[in-house]
């Protein structure tokens, strides 16, 4: 119901060239991955067909949680040439742009919540030759994401509130793709990646799709199938 309500109101944005022309992305977060054999469980969701490893990197305080940092992306990049996409969930994310950039990141997505000056820091990105990410939570208004559409290459809306993988997927966040894809079309901005990560599965992807969104995280769902390549096969839609 959400979707088709989105639909009305943006009058079939949705099937604007360039949002459906290609197939979704899949980037494998590692959060849901046996660490102890991540080597492993590179190679698995690799041979399965993932495009990216989704790297998660939490410090404790701007989220609950605390991942894995350095150590482990160095151990990453070693084990894989697949694209690096690390979200960085730590607040002042500036201070840290140079590392995880030097570690061999191809994409580096800091919080707008956590950024006193998010443009500073896609600047700072950019300037190490890699791509920006900016991402918001589900809580966030599209309107303050706004003012960087424009320098932006791919903007992360979080479908659970960041910090643990697991969780159940937020519906609302479908209207925040599509205000997010509408913006960036309208800008003629259509080739910027929409990322969504949080409870993506076979079932909440073909939403996201119809939203706008091209890039799906998923961590649990994808490392704990039996069969990891049909799992990925579901979110390419």
């Amino acid at each position: 119901m959400i979707c088709y309500i989105i639909k009305l109101i943006y009058g079939g944005i949705f099937c604007k060239k360039g949002v459906y022309d290609m197939k979704s992305l899949v980037s494998a977060s590692l959060l849901g991955c046996d660490l102890a054999d991540i080597r492993s469980e590179i190679k698995n969701i690799e041979k399965a067909g993932a495009d990216w490893l989704h790297c998660d990197v939490m410090d404790g305080c701007f989220v609950n949680n605390i991942s894995f940092g350095t150590p482990v992306l160095k151990c990453v990049r070693k084990a894989s040439d697949l694209p690096m996409d690390t979200h960085l969930m730590i607040n002042d994310p500036i201070r840290y742009i140079d590392d995880y950039a030097g570690l061999g990141s191809d994409y580096i997505t800091f919080h707008l919540e956590a950024a006193p000056d998010p443009q500073a820091v896609i600047d700072r990105i950019h300037s190490h030759g890699k791509f920006a990410g900016i991402s918001i939570k589900p809580a966030t208004p599209v309107s303050e994401v706004e003012p960087y559409l424009a320098t932006a290459d791919m903007v992360l809306v979080m479908t659970v509130v960041p910090g643990f993988g697991g969780q159940k997927f937020i519906p609302a966040t479908l209207e925040k793709i599509s205000e997010i894809r509408y913006m960036l079309d309208s800008m003629g901005r259509d080739k910027v990646f929409i990322e969504v990560d949080g409870g993506i599965n076979a079932e909440t992807v073909k939403f996201c799709r119809e939203a706008g969104a091209d890039v799906m995280v998923s961590g649990s769902y994808l490392f704990g199938a039996e069969d990891k390549s049909a799992a990925v096969k579901s979110l390419k839609v």
